[in-house]
């Protein structure tokens, strides 16, 4: 285990200024389920989920691909005997969210987790991590966010939830359906984030990332934005990732590792815009609290960026 005197990882993360884009889970679907129980490191393997139900869950993420499934909780309900559940997915273009009430656990064989019931949900879905067992930077960071989110935002919209990627890049915020990736989100970004998002805009400043999109497309995505200053939710369309056949080796003490590098193509409303990218190696830090090696977290760095008429 690490010494309890180490710094955060978060503190860490901040000091060094390690980027937050392109650092956003590369995730399609989701499943979120109300869990009122204790969170521990693995929140469902050490849930009290009936294993036949943990088992069903495991099988419609892998058969979903990209999936995440996540707990959710909000400290109001829990006196209230139905149990909120939620999936969807997050594509660049008609992203979704469905939901229902289960009396148990044991009800979730009959959801169809790959469909939609019903109507979409008709408002934004805020999780905000405060998975303390996993990593202590997410209970200290994500706790007075959720606080101030649940001040900002109508009742109903934000819940807390387990493990969603970058504890070092806490306080972490998801805003679904869109699958849009914010961190460092301090209690008082919380109106300025959810104030742009409602009128259609993402809030660059503490953005990593959409969740659709794979990292190197991520990292084009910023630069694309930052530089034509693009900033509507819809502004941008990914035409494709193309990897660049040249690669070259970096080396380590420990060894060493190829990194690769990729053409990104956007479109911008009349434009096309082609972007570089490439892996490289970050600063050697803790990529968690509870991480005993240091580690090079791997780091997409858009170079260039080339725009045409589309």
């Amino acid at each position: 285990m690490p010494p309890p005197s180490r710094p955060l990882c978060a503190e860490v993360s901040r000091e060094i200024a390690e980027p937050l884009a392109a650092t956003a889970s590369r995730v399609d679907h989701w499943i979120l389920v109300e869990y009122r129980g204790l969170w521990g490191y693995d929140a469902a393997a050490s849930s009290g989920l009936p294993e036949p139900v943990k088992a069903h869950l495991r099988e419609r993420a892998a058969a979903l691909g990209r999936a995440k499934v996540l707990f959710i909780r909000r400290t109001e309900r829990r006196g209230r005997r139905g149990l909120a559940v939620l999936w969807g997915a997050s594509t660049e273009r008609g992203a979704r969210l469905s939901a229902a009430e289960v009396a148990r656990y044991e009800d979730l064989h009959e959801l169809d987790f790959a469909g939609a019931a019903g109507p979409p949900l008709e408002r934004p879905l805020l999780l905000v991590c405060t998975h303390g067992k996993h990593d202590r930077c997410c209970a200290r960071y994500g706790r007075p966010l959720y606080e101030a989110l649940r001040e900002a935002a109508e009742e109903g919209w934000v819940w807390q939830c387990t493990h969603i990627g970058g504890d070092r890049f806490a306080g972490n915020l998801i805003v679904l359906p869109e699958g849009l990736y914010f961190g460092r989100v301090e209690p008082a970004d919380a109106w300025t984030v959810l104030d742009e998002y409602l009128a259609g805009r993402i809030h660059l400043e503490r953005y990593r990332g959409r969740c659709c999109y794979p990292f190197p497309a991520q990292a084009a995505e910023r630069l694309v934005r930052d530089e034509l200053g693009l900033v509507g939710l819809d502004d941008l369309s990914l035409l494709g990732v193309e990897r660049e056949r040249q690669a070259w080796v970096v080396r380590f003490r420990a060894g060493a590792r190829e990194c690769q590098a990729w053409v990104v193509r956007f479109r911008a409303g009349a434009r096309e815009c082609a972007v570089d990218v490439v892996q490289e190696a970050g600063e050697l830090t803790h990529l968690t609290c509870s991480a005993e090696a240091l580690t090079h977290p791997r780091r997409f760095a858009a170079r260039s960026l080339r725009v045409s008429a589309a």
